[in-house]
């Protein structure tokens, strides 16, 4: 840095000057032909002796200045600098110097922030003084500091022009940015969100919606789940009461097509909504399709499982209160007629295969007792062991009478001379009796061509029995079955429980006009924002 007042030690030098008024001159190339005349002056003495190490300071400095008049400033930027100066109180014989005493202070005097220290604080004072200096100072021909003087106040006047211009130029580019931003937010945002609240507030058709709950309870949950149900209230909604698959069937399909047409088909829910009353948006065409139906009765029909309470709730939407109700209650019906279709696969396939084996049971009894009394009819038998029994009376009689002719023959034999005509008749007898009593022995364990023996009749009458028996025993155990399906039935089946009804309600649901038209004007503002950031980082893509 060179010092412009020292000790009376050194002196400036006439190049430097000259140098300096060729700088001013050429940093300020707007300026008055009458300020770029040559200083008449006479130059200074020059300085009697220079140090070496002064010699190398100014050989630094030279270089470094035209370090910085190689980096192309503007006058424009020169004046800047020689602003930036003044106000911290540094006098540099030029610009160019000024620029390199203001960065070797770490000063930048390019800087916006430099810039616009300037125009709040130090313009007007600047000015001011100058122009009093200018007023105040004596009037001296061909005086070096009355030129200066002049020199600084001319460019001052013109700086404050040039920061007035560029004021004047940074409003009106804030104003119009300002005034297009208005205009975007008008047509984008505020447009758009003033078209939606018209429509919801004015065009809009009220819609009335009937608000229902309903459990799927099964038939034994209040016996069986009655203790834990007061320790677990959700017990029912994790299926163990109720069932949570059937609540989640009863919900698929009261969102389903099936119960769509079904409602149009009894209740008219297509030509509710094509009535004229109807807004635009709202209405259904006349040749819509059953597709366009169920996406409207989706909007229409709202369907919500609570998981943890196993609470279905519905609400159904109409633009009447009377036809929300109707369509609420047809719905309900069908969600029973679900329910109850849905174990009814299953308790019939329980109740058949048990009345198929009590019908079995039966026929296999009838087909036993047949055999039995077929046996009885074939043999000419009822009981074996009451004709046995029989028999055996039979035999011992025989016997007796046997035994008493035996006993008569060995008394007439005895005899000396025993009577022919009395012997003869009791040896046949004896011999009858022997012979019968032969014959019916045999027909106790020997069949004959009439029929089998008594007693392979009677082991098949045994086994007749046990087997009309068995069948009896097998019977009885299908009768229980029957009865245990019947009760396993009975608490298998569901049933649809109503906890809120519905009900036509007073007032409109829907639009909710004020939340809707909220909602509407941040998703138009996020929308606007998004394609600004967007619009933004590609346009600083390109120009980067």
């Amino acid at each position: 840095m060179i010092e412009h007042e020292k000790a009376d030690d050194t002196a400036q030098p006439p190049p430097a000057a000259a140098t300096s008024d060729q700088e001013e001159t050429s940093a300020a190339p707007d300026k008055d032909p009458a300020e770029g005349a040559p200083d008449t002056s006479p130059p200074p003495a020059p300085p009697a002796a220079e140090h070496s190490a002064d010699v190398e300071g100014a050989a630094d400095t030279a270089l470094s200045i035209d370090a910085i008049r190689s980096e192309g400033l503007t006058a424009r930027q020169l004046r800047m600098a020689m602003r930036v100066a003044q106000k911290h109180g540094i006098r540099a014989t030029s610009a160019y110097e000024a620029v390199l005493i203001l960065r070797q202070r770490g000063i930048d005097p390019f800087a916006r922030a430099t810039m616009l220290e300037l125009l709040d604080d130090g313009e007007k004072s600047t000015s001011k003084e100058l122009a009093l200096r200018g007023e105040t100072a004596p009037s001296v021909a061909n005086d070096p500091l009355n030129a200066a003087q002049a020199r600084m106040a001319k460019i001052a006047a013109d700086r404050e022009r040039e920061l007035g211009k560029v004021r004047r130029d940074i409003a009106k580019r804030r104003r119009k940015r300002m005034l297009l931003l208005g205009a975007r937010l008008l047509a984008f945002v505020t447009l758009p969100t003033f078209i939606v609240t018209w429509y919801f507030y004015v065009i809009a058709t009220p819609m009335y919606a009937a608000q229902s709950e309903f459990v799927i309870q099964q038939a034994d949950s209040q016996s069986g789940m009655g203790a834990l149900s007061g320790v677990l209230p959700s017990a029912g909604g994790m299926g163990m009461g109720g069932g949570q698959s059937e609540a989640t069937s009863v919900q698929s399909f009261l969102q389903s097509r099936g119960a769509m047409l079904r409602l149009d088909a009894e209740e008219g829910f297509k030509d509710h909504f094509r009535a004229p009353h109807i807004d635009i948006l709202r209405r259904l065409a006349e040749d819509s399709t059953d597709e366009a139906a169920y996406k409207l009765y989706q909007r229409h029909v709202q369907i919500g499982y609570d998981p943890t309470e196993g609470v279905v709730r519905m609400e159904v939407i109409a633009a009447s209160p009377e036809d929300s109700e109707r369509f609420a209650r047809a719905l309900i019906s069908y969600a029973e007629e679900h329910v109850d279709m849905m174990t009814q696969r299953l308790r019939d396939s329980q109740m058949r295969e048990a009345r198929a084996s009590l019908e079995e049971a039966q026929e296999k009894l009838i087909e036993a007792r047949q055999a039995a009394i077929e046996l009885q009819e074939r043999s000419s038998i009822i009981s074996g062991e009451v004709e046995l029994s029989l028999l055996s009376q039979r035999i011992v009689a025989l016997e007796t009478e046997l035994t008493q002719t035996r006993l008569s023959v060995q008394e007439m034999r005895t005899n000396a001379r025993p009577s022919a005509a009395r012997l003869q008749p009791l040896e046949r007898r004896e011999e009858a009796l022997r012979a019968e009593i032969e014959t019916l022995r045999n027909s106790m364990t020997q069949g004959s061509s009439e029929g089998g023996s008594l007693a392979r009749i009677q082991s098949e009458l045994i086994m007749a029995e046990a087997e009309v028996q068995t069948r009896e025993m097998m019977r009885a155990q299908a009768m229980q079955q029957v009865e245990s399906a019947r009760m396993e039935v009975s608490r298998q089946v569901r049933y649809l429980a109503l906890s809120v009804e519905p009900i036509a309600p007073d007032e409109a649901t829907y639009p909710r006009k004020l939340e809707n038209s909220i909602v509407a004007f941040l998703i138009f503002l996020g929308v606007y924002l998004l394609a600004s950031m967007t619009a933004s980082v590609l346009r600083e893509q390109v120009s980067g």
